[in-house]
């Protein structure tokens, strides 16, 4: 049997990189998928992606900085297929770039309403939905900027470690209910966050990494399936790098 046979998993940002890869092995390890993201071609492409797959999927448009939105995910998701089992809170924005000092204030207020209160209002309707479903995993993508600093990046900075503390809570307040939560922390991994780098920082980023290379979306992914799993029925309140040796330096 596949491991995430008969399972319902939602997965924000999911039209694109990280998040794709995640929908896409979700369904291929037997789960119902729900594919969300702001960018409703970029979705369905993914949920056709699934359908390819002989995989069972559909689209709900979600902008996770919206209560309202998140929400209508998690009743869209019950509507279909009357239960949530998993849910992979993936969405993020990069933001600008610039010393906290002269950090621009809505440049601050986006990337937290979208990288740490968008999470939060996704548990916030998840958890009560997985609770009438038995139990469940939920996976926080944080990033290595989860636990170091990373210069002219405040805002993104701050909405990770934030992520990090709120996983573990969710930990302790429902891993006797049958609810785990775990967090992932990417390093620098080939998606559309970096398609605007010139090539020096491109290179620059590379040399950041001990194995020589950035990270592929499908990279991660696998880290997220075995947290989502029966595998990791003991793992909780734990963040995971996944990011070629970064922070061992």
């Amino acid at each position: 049997m596949k491991i995430l046979q008969d399972k319902v998993a939602i997965v924000t940002g999911a039209g694109s990189g990280i998040g794709r890869s995640v929908a896409l092995v979700y369904a291929r390890h037997g789960a119902k998928v729900v594919v969300s993201d702001l960018d409703e071609d970029s979705g369905r492409d993914t949920v056709q992606q699934i359908t390819h797959l002989g995989g069972d999927s559909f689209f709900v448009k979600c902008d996770v900085s919206s209560p309202e939105d998140n929400q209508a995910l998690v009743w869209s998701t019950i509507d279909k297929y009357g239960a949530v089992h998993i849910a992979c809170n993936n969405a993020g924005i990069g933001g600008a770039m610039a010393p906290t000092g002269m950090y621009p204030v809505d440049a601050w207020d986006k990337v937290i309403a979208v990288n740490l209160s968008g999470v939060f209002y996704g548990v916030r309707h998840q958890i009560p939905a997985m609770l009438s479903s038995g139990g469940g995993a939920i996976v926080n993508m944080a990033s290595i900027l989860g636990s170091v600093g990373f210069a002219n990046s405040p805002a993104y900075v701050a909405a990770k470690h934030g992520l990090l503390g709120l996983t573990k809570n969710i930990a302790l307040e429902y891993g006797a209910r049958g609810i785990r939560a775990n967090a992932v922390g990417p390093a620098f991994i080939k998606t559309p966050l970096l398609k605007d780098l010139d090539n020096q920082t491109f290179d620059w980023l590379i040399a950041k990494h001990p194995v020589g290379r950035m990270g592929e979306p499908e990279e991660v992914a696998e880290l997220v399936l075995w947290l989502s799993s029966e595998k990791a029925s003991f793992v909780n309140g734990s963040y995971y790098p996944v990011d070629g040796g970064y922070l061992a330096q």
